[in-house]
């Protein structure tokens, strides 16, 4: 009973929020670039408290130009990564389908694939190279798709090919969701499959309070996409293996 009630009181919360993110959206254009991080980066952060989860941040993420290599764990991914350090992303095509988040995701700059499309991953690869010429932040999650965050997923090398051909380096970051309580690992919001968006905010809603940790760890800077994803992969791998071990 408790869970129905905490759910129905975050769903509530959540479609106000939303509300509220479209109306500022009306206003971005007269905005500073700054003014549009801050208010990315308070948006997230009330998102975050809603759906009880806290946040911390360890490590600095690499001054821009840098294109960052996440693991995939939840549609709260970028939710977390936005209230750290608002960024451009790469994202599936679906999200922008979404009711209301898509439009927010739109609206904060966000690059769509469809990753099954080759043409469409050519272009998206161009606009990723320009924006990282420009001297901004690019987040991408290579893995692909989400999985329950206790494994990195074999990455795909061809999003690499942006910061190669825009000769910048590339930050590894790692999230973990772990319960705010004890440190250990929480499945609770994983995305995997055929789960809904719902269904993790259900299991949220039944679960003690998260934590999520964003790690930013050392950049690498490689002139091959097959090395850089060799190496992303390591530094994930190894960073997670370190993390379990200290939860």
């Amino acid at each position: 009973m408790i869970g129905v009630l905490r759910l129905m009181w975050m769903l509530l919360r959540i479609g106000v929020l939303v509300a509220r993110g479209l109306l500022t959206l009306r206003r971005f254009s007269l905005r500073t670039p700054r003014q549009r991080q801050d208010a990315i980066r308070e948006w997230s952060r009330r998102l975050l408290r809603i759906c009880r989860v806290q946040l911390t941040v360890e490590g600095e993420i690499l001054a821009p130009p840098a294109l960052l290599a996440i693991n995939h764990v939840s549609w709260l991914d970028i939710i977390a990564l936005n209230a750290a350090r608002p960024t451009r992303f790469v994202a599936k095509s679906d999200i922008d389908r979404w009711p209301l988040l898509g439009a927010l995701a739109r609206g904060a700059g966000t690059l769509f694939i469809e990753r099954e499309r080759r043409r469409d991953a050519m272009r998206v690869m161009h606009h990723m190279a320009d924006a990282l010429r420009q001297g901004e932040h690019v987040s991408v999650f290579p893995e692909g798709t989400t999985s329950d965050g206790r494994a990195i997923l074999p990455l795909h090398a061809n999003l690499f090919q942006a910061a190669v051909s825009a000769e910048v380096p590339v930050q590894p970051v790692l999230l973990r969701y772990v319960s705010a309580k004890d440190g250990r690992y929480s499945r609770a919001p994983a995305y995997v499959g055929d789960e809904t968006m719902l269904g993790t905010l259900w299991r949220m809603a039944c679960s003690p309070p998260l934590l999520v940790r964003v790690a930013y760890l050392e950049s690498i800077s490689l002139r091959d996409r097959r090395d850089l994803g060799r190496a992303v992969q390591a530094a994930l791998e190894n960073a997670l293996l370190d993390g379990g071990a200290r939860t």
